[in-house]
């Protein structure tokens, strides 16, 4: 099976490398085509541009930064929309809105396409082990062609039904994150002012009813101040500012996920947006600091 894939960032190398891995012929593009070699090394072949690769594959896959870049990739020249057609199938794997992958699925369609939109929950390490969580929405058909790759990437795949779901179950999700990692950050910013060993605090979260991974695996690394990015922050501020959006669409008050926001913009602010989302802590720090000054 050859698959395109659009985005070679910290998820979308993940993802192309297991298809690889997997036997799948993988045609690679990325806006800095150096980043392709890697993967060329690997058995991949090079599309100069995101039609050439829509033009070689029948299913292209990609996994990009944000809406603007999502749409950047369909709609500018020599983008997807210059090569799909009857037959051919476009996943979108990126984290957007739903506003924007209801935008790229009405093109395809109106070009003889069909379309997908399936963010994914996990991060670098979950990418790497062929351990995400697919949110699918869209063409069912196409849904259904996907599931072995789909396979290969995560550990389980849902189907939501039409397009807009699976972005916006994504967006729940990460903001449901976000807030975590604060709270988290300001347990362990409480603990230590209070004379209390953080270590012990991750060691009683762990052994109780909110033990979850994420603690487990952040937690340490934050304790030392280490933050390599495997969910950059300024991503997860960006998903936390479209959570809200849809939150106003829906007129659901979201005070606890507008605060952690507000957090992750002054970590932003403070040059940590391409850090893990777990520097946060250092915005929480920083703000107990003004605090008690």
């Amino acid at each position: 099976m050859e698959v395109g894939f659009l985005g070679l960032g910290i998820m979308g190398k993940a993802m192309a490398v297991n298809l690889l891995r997997h036997g799948y012929g993988v045609t690679v593009w990325n806006r800095t085509l150096s980043k392709c070699q890697e993967l060329v090394q690997q058995g991949a072949s090079v599309g100069e541009t995101p039609a050439a690769v829509i033009n070689k594959c029948k299913y292209t896959i990609a996994m990009l930064s944000d809406p603007s870049a999502a749409l950047s990739v369909v709609f500018d020249k020599d983008g997807v929309l210059e090569q799909i057609c009857d037959g051919k199938g476009y996943i979108d794997m990126s984290t957007v809105d739903a506003e924007t992958s209801s935008k790229i699925s009405e093109a395809i369609t109106k070009k003889g396409g069909y379309f997908l939109e399936a963010p994914v929950s996990g991060s670098k390490k979950p990418a790497e082990d062929g351990q995400l969580v697919i949110l699918a929405a869209g063409e069912k058909v196409l849904y259904d062609e996907m599931v072995p790759a789909f396979d290969v990437l995560g550990k389980k795949s849902f189907f939501l039904g039409e397009v807009g779901n699976g972005a916006k179950l994504k967006l729940v999700v990460n903001m449901i994150m976000g807030s975590m990692m604060n709270a988290l950050s300001e347990g362990l910013c409480l603990a230590d002012r209070s004379g209390l060993s953080q270590q012990t605090l991750l060691d009683v979260l762990d052994l109780g009813a909110i033990a979850n991974p994420m603690f487990k695996l952040k937690g340490p690394a934050m304790i030392k101040g280490s933050y390599p990015p495997a969910f950059p922050l300024k991503h997860q501020q960006k998903d936390m500012r479209l959570a809200l959006a849809l939150g106003d669409e829906n007129a659901v008050s979201m005070p606890i996920a507008a605060a952690s926001n507000e957090a992750f913009k002054k970590a932003r602010s403070l040059g940590l947006g391409d850090l893990d989302f777990s520097a946060v802590f250092e915005a929480v720090k920083s703000a107990k600091d003004s605090d008690s000054a």
